[in-house]
């Protein structure tokens, strides 16, 4: 648990806060109208440059899925959120996890046991910040969602300890 508050404390410090207010940031937190690479429903895998990517992302997701930010915990607007329904990448629109996958870590970041399929993410060891994790990245666009741990629920044990940046949700109907 210890480690836990050290890793929290940790990302707060280092994390940038991107200079915006609560208005902009509530605003670059809604899936891109103008992006072409968005959709819920097709599957291929991506290659978009990041050049690309910046012209189309607002400041704080493209920070966070192609240069690997953190946003601040607590300050997300899934990390407590208890809606029923599909989490989707920011970035491109893959389904990521649903709700029944989610709980309440009180890390404070959206925190999920496992994906929505085996092959909707995939994985990369980060030596950063002197810690060795693992990265979690969207199968189809290559965005950084989050990191990987071994201390989540039954049955997987797994806490995927995701930016809500990184997530759009649709909640059931």
């Amino acid at each position: 648990m210890r480690s836990l508050f050290i890793l929290a404390l940790l990302l707060i410090t280092t994390a940038g806060c991107f200079g915006q207010d609560k208005k902009q940031r509530k605003m670059d937190q809604t899936p891109a109208q103008h992006n072409p690479y968005y959709s819920r429903t097709d599957t291929t895998r991506l290659q978009v440059s990041n050049a690309e990517w910046k012209k189309i992302l607002p400041a704080d997701l493209y920070a966070v899925s192609r240069e690997q930010a953190t946003e601040r915990a607590f300050t997300g607007k899934y990390w407590d959120a208890d809606t029923r329904g599909t989490y989707y990448c920011a970035v491109c629109g893959n389904a990521l996890f649903r709700s029944d996958a989610k709980f309440a870590s009180t890390c404070g970041w959206p925190s999920f046991f496992e994906p929505i399929r085996p092959n909707s993410v995939i994985y990369r060891e980060d030596r950063s910040l002197g810690m060795d994790r693992i990265e979690v990245i969207c199968e189809r666009c290559d965005s950084h969602l989050g990191h990987i741990f071994d201390d989540g629920p039954p049955p997987t044990h797994k806490r995927f300890c995701m930016n809500s940046v990184s997530l759009d949700s649709e909640p059931l109907r």
